[in-house]
């Protein structure tokens, strides 16, 4: 064979072999919550390092993280996420509502598609100066709350509910419970856009008496800050969710559905669920839960569905524009 007819077949060897070394290759974008940073970026890796042995496929996953329904507006724009790991229903239904994620996208992974759950607990000063110990205690006079956006954080829309909801559960009335999430947003003197800046002001910029966040979140700053903050539980709190889903749209443009829904599926794994509980959030596995079980203390919990008939239901009375957060926040 003489030189450029070896030249001509190596090239062409190497255009038939281009798609499918390219194919081995593939890239995830999960567009996350404010506070699911540190999660991730153990969870990333975990899932590369497995997902290569199994099927010889490398997949590097990007991160875009912020508030949640700040984040899933973002989606909604435009940007092109392979998967979204929000920490609320709502958001992605809003993303199923525009034709991105599919109607029945909470049918798609065990656990109404969320792998891990969390609540609302209270970060106080070391010593809990201000003696909170209820969401009543957030309503007194001289008592600094500091709380993200429920307009754009999905922390901030827990927060309020696990507040009014609280009321309601103890046999209060609507208006008791409007009374108490006015005065407890009265006392809110920064309102932040997403988790992790209400996590700041509190931690760093040394406003507030209490921050009110995830009980994953909390720990978090317990572990690096040490003995400076403690945290209350209070009696009974909101069950939160973290729900995850394929951007169908988007994957299917891509072709890396089966990459996506593998990552999703990781998240549900023995070792997903290790890497979920080390980061204090509740897993799903029994097994891991029983492991980890220090980390949780026990606490009443309701959920969405049970006090506001659901998100879409909480999503139009609270939090539409016009709605009841808007009219509290507008007369403090």
């Amino acid at each position: 064979m003489t030189y450029n007819k070896f030249a001509f077949a190596l090239t062409a060897a190497c255009i038939a072999f281009a798609p499918l070394a390219q194919a081995e290759e593939v890239t995830l974008l999960n567009v996350s919550y404010d506070v699911a940073r540190e999660l991730y970026k153990d969870i990333n890796p975990a899932f590369a390092a497995a997902y290569k042995k199994s099927s010889g496929t490398e997949v590097t996953i990007k991160q875009s993280h912020g508030g949640s329904s700040k984040q899933a507006r973002a989606v909604a724009d435009g940007l092109e996420a392979s998967v979204v790991t929000m920490n609320q229903a709502n958001d992605i239904d809003m993303l199923a509502d525009r034709g991105l994620v599919v109607q029945d996208w909470a049918k798609k992974f065990p656990n109404n598609a969320a792998p891990a759950y969390s609540t609302m607990v209270y970060l106080v000063r070391k010593g809990n100066p201000k003696a909170i110990k209820e969401w009543g205690d957030l309503a007194k006079p001289g008592v600094q709350v500091i709380i993200p956006n429920p307009k754009t954080a999905g922390n901030g829309r827990y927060t309020y509910l696990a507040a009014w909801g609280s009321v309601l559960k103890k046999g209060g009335s609507e208006a008791q419970a409007r009374e108490l999430v006015t005065k407890i947003f009265k006392n809110v003197p920064i309102l932040d856009a997403g988790g992790r800046a209400a996590t700041t002001t509190f931690t760093q910029r040394q406003i507030g008496d209490v921050l009110v966040t995830f009980e994953n979140e909390v720990n978090l700053v317990r572990s690096e800050f040490g003995d400076n903050f403690e945290v209350v539980y209070p009696s009974a709190s909101i069950l939160a969710e973290s729900p995850v889903a394929v951007v169908d749209k988007v994957v299917d443009k891509k072709n890396i559905r089966k990459e996506a829904t593998a990552y999703l599926n990781f998240l549900y794994s023995d070792a997903g669920q290790e890497i979920i509980a080390k980061h204090y959030l509740r897993p799903r596995s029994d097994v891991i839960f029983k492991k980890y079980s220090a980390n949780f203390k026990p606490i009443s919990l309701f959920t969405v569905d049970e006090v506001f008939g659901g998100w879409r239901a909480a999503q139009k009375k609270h939090f539409d524009d016009g709605g009841e957060f808007d009219k509290i926040y507008s007369s403090k």
